[in-house]
């Protein structure tokens, strides 16, 4: 389950639908990951096909990243069985 979120945007579309701070062409593929997501109960859970999961280093240590749409990226950490600090960036 999604405990908690970085990004006010994507927490309002996964909790609302509202597409006001998020990039309205990611609604579809951020609702699928999202919905797949909180239900994960490990990072290796959200290892779809083309999704690019992949642990981060440095800042972000402990964090996952996975491949929304061309530069952008939806990270989160594990806390147990519970997905949190779930963030959505452009990486340039």
């Amino acid at each position: 389950m999604i405990k908690t979120f970085r990004h006010k945007g994507l927490e309002a579309f996964f909790k609302t639908g509202s597409k006001a701070g998020i990039q309205p062409r990611h609604a579809g593929k951020l609702r699928v990951m999202l919905t797949m997501l909180d239900s994960a109960k490990h990072p290796d859970d959200m290892n779809a096909p083309g999704w690019r999961l992949h642990s981060l280093t440095g800042n972000l240590a402990g964090h996952y990243s996975v491949t929304v749409n061309g530069n952008w990226r939806m990270t989160f950490a594990f806390d147990g069985e519970d997905a949190e600090l779930v963030d959505y960036l452009d990486y340039h």
